[in-house]
């Protein structure tokens, strides 16, 4: 098999010359630049997922985004409150307030089951279970500050993964494609790496929204062949495969020209080539059997707690390494009503080694200084939760405080950014809401939330929805 160059425009036989469009950038002159952009410019009309330049000097070029479905408990992972242990089991009711009929049954505080200790020179909280992660700690930022607007699961997800509560709005990793475009014209821009059961709210979590169809994220399914009917059926060659594309791109180009408003079937189109010369990279992609067993076990492949996202974390690294531009990893059932202890301890127990390798593999591999790596839920957690038996001992949603993080890609590694109270109810300093977290995602990619828009229904639309702030303090 011959070596494809990382930027498939480069034609094989040209590997060792630059690139077109870098070496007319290289130029350096005005009319360079002027060449550079209008070059750009035609090949964006030709293909919206051909490479763009940013607004603004970019720090990532890539975004591996761990979505931990739920809502984890911030006080019982990366904010440690330990009034809570003198708090524990008192009744809670709220000041001034009166509880209403739904709040009739009592509710207690709920020290965390975790012990907490500080690690790496920059002296990070971690709760005990985070074995792995803590060899890691100063390669991580961790931002205590963010906000959103729902408690129900489903609104919630929509808001963090498309800056919308009510769903239909294009999905993060449609917004980066949109203004940039993907590096690998051989595979999809925005790839999902979903449990067999989809999180709350559906595919909407990865849609392109009013985007062209282009841009929306591409599932790959967690058991069987990720993606069906890959390979094609026994007796198709590819020169039969070839002709069959040509004439119906024939077709469909007669047709458009009488549409020219209908991106879904220029989408269509671009899809059918698309999936043609997938089958050349996909296969050796997600093959995992080739890693070396030394990779294997730094992952936790082959271990049932971490087998599954142990897998993920690696694919992950595959993909940004072939030049896709966004991948989402989904991890569910953080939703800890009750139980916490248990609860949370299996499910850091099984993220916990992976997502420390995906650190420390990005950064032997000199990639995570170009791959920005976030983890998050849709919400946090209260400091109280109704008791069941005097033994269940759980917290509820918390839209007003919870933390997320990042790793790589131009992030303020070694910090810890932002404080909620004594009990972790409520941000008390360096407050944000979830869109300002968006607005300095695409600063770190090199994108200007105000200029990265997209006129539908009227008006412009924007990521962030009415605009937001960067949170410089994010940004190394």
């Amino acid at each position: 098999m011959s070596i494809k160059p990382f930027f498939p425009c480069v034609p094989a036989r040209a590997l060792h010359a630059p690139p077109r469009r870098e070496f007319i950038y290289s130029l350096g002159a005005s009319l360079g630049s002027v060449a550079f952009t209008s070059l750009i410019a035609e090949e964006a009309k030709k293909n919206p997922l051909a490479p763009k330049q940013g607004h603004l000097p970019a720090k990532a070029k890539s975004v591996i985004f761990l979505m931990m479905e739920g809502g984890p408990s911030h006080i019982d992972t990366f904010d440690p409150k330990p009034m809570l242990a003198t708090m524990h089991l008192r009744e809670f009711v709220r000041e001034g307030k009166q509880k209403s009929a739904m709040e009739s049954g009592k509710r207690y505080y709920v020290q965390s089951p975790f012990k907490f200790a500080k690690h790496g020179q920059s002296g990070a909280d971690m709760a005990e279970n985070w074995t792995h992660l803590a060899k890691v700690a100063d390669e991580i930022c961790f931002f205590r500050g963010c906000t959103v607007d729902s408690v129900n699961h489903p609104t919630a997800m929509y808001q963090m993964n498309c800056g919308n509560r009510f769903g239909g709005d294009p999905g993060l990793g449609a917004w980066v494609n949109y203004g940039l475009g993907t590096l690998n014209q051989d595979l999809p821009g925005f790839i999902v790496l979903p449990e067999v059961s989809y999180p709350q709210g559906g595919a909407a979590n990865w849609n392109n929204g009013y985007l062209p169809a282009s841009f929306q994220g591409t599932p790959l399914r967690a058991k069987g062949s990720p993606i069906l009917d890959l390979i094609p059926p026994p007796g198709v060659s590819e020169a039969r495969q070839r002709k069959n594309l040509d004439l119906i791109a024939k077709l469909n180009t007669a047709h458009a020209a009488q549409h020219p408003g209908h991106h879904e079937l220029a989408a269509r189109m671009d899809n059918y080539e698309l999936a043609f010369r997938m089958q050349m990279q996909v296969p050796e992609t997600l093959d995992l059997s080739k890693e070396d067993a030394k990779t294997k076990d730094l992952y936790g492949i082959g271990i049932d707690a971490t087998d599954s996202f142990g897998r993920k974390c690696l694919l992950a690294r595959k993909l940004v390494e072939k030049g896709v531009r966004f991948v989402q990893l989904y991890n569910g059932s953080w939703d800890s009503h009750d139980y916490i202890e248990r609860a949370h301890g299996n499910l850091v127990r099984g993220v916990d080694q992976p997502i420390a390798a995906l650190i420390t593999d990005l950064k032997q591999r000199g990639l995570l200084d170009s791959t920005l790596i976030v983890w998050c839920g849709e919400f946090g957690r209260t400091p109280d939760n109704g008791v069941r038996g005097g033994t269940a001992y759980g917290r509820d949603h918390n839209p007003n405080a919870m933390t997320l993080w990042l790793a790589g890609g131009g992030s303020n590694a070694g910090h810890t950014i932002g404080a909620t109270d004594d009990l972790g109810m409520t941000v008390i300093e360096g407050k944000a809401h979830v869109r300002d977290f968006h607005v300095t995602l695409l600063r770190l990619l090199g994108l200007d939330d105000n200029k990265l828009t997209y006129y539908h229904a009227g008006r412009f639309k924007q990521l962030s929805q009415f605009g937001g702030k960067v949170i410089k303090e994010l940004i190394g």
